[in-house]
């Protein structure tokens, strides 16, 4: 089945509907700049709640490698996902750390795509931007050759015409919120189109 992604939680009351719903992925966001920005402390106690079928992603964009590796260490993520200009060598050093990247790519070409292809990361995510809701033109993953987690305004309204392509996630933030808060009932929607698509999988 085509996993989930739920990113941008920051409440305990988040972690809760995680719970309930059994999202592989759930994602902090550690940009300082993002409306949706958690604190590592507080991500650390988030996770302490989480139920451990769950995976924790942290959201960077330009962080210190140390700092990256400091927060994995502290327990309260499992995974790296790097959202700015991080090149390989970054990614080799939390790979020495024993450290899984997803590394972001913003797809407008077939030149982001082959950049996405060639990623020394263990995983890539194709978005559109940062978390505002925008999709990108899909005729593009045509030239993708490995699996990708797949963002970029998906939503309860869209997710099932996204599953056909095929992608090894969907990652949603935005599209499962209400007044910039994560909504239960779009949670719910999301995951269950997903699970009544794929259940055959």
């Amino acid at each position: 089945m085509i996993k989930i992604k739920m990113c941008g939680l920051r409440r305990e009351i988040d972690i809760e509907y995680a719970n309930s719903l059994l999202p592989d992925f759930i994602g902090y966001v550690f940009a300082e700049k993002s409306k949706r920005y958690i604190t590592p402390e507080n991500a650390c106690k988030l996770t302490n709640i989480l139920d451990k079928r769950i995976t924790p992603v942290g959201v960077f964009v330009n962080s210190p490698a140390e700092n990256v590796i400091n927060i994995a260490k502290s327990g309260a993520i499992s995974i790296a996902q790097l959202h700015g200009n991080e090149n390989e060598e970054y990614i080799s050093k939390l790979h020495k750390e024993n450290i899984t990247v997803i590394k972001a790519f913003i797809v407008k070409s077939d030149d982001d795509i082959q950049l996405a292809n060639n990623s020394k990361a263990d995983f890539v995510l194709l978005d559109a931007g940062m978390g505002d809701g925008k999709t990108f033109n899909h005729s593009l993953l045509e030239n993708i050759t490995r699996p990708y987690f797949l963002a970029g305004g998906l939503s309860p309204e869209n997710i099932a015409d996204v599953l056909a392509l095929n992608p090894y996630a969907v990652d949603v933030s935005s599209g499962i919120e209400t007044d910039g808060f994560k909504d239960f009932g779009k949670m719910k929607m999301f995951t269950d189109i997903i699970k009544n698509i794929t259940r055959k999988d």
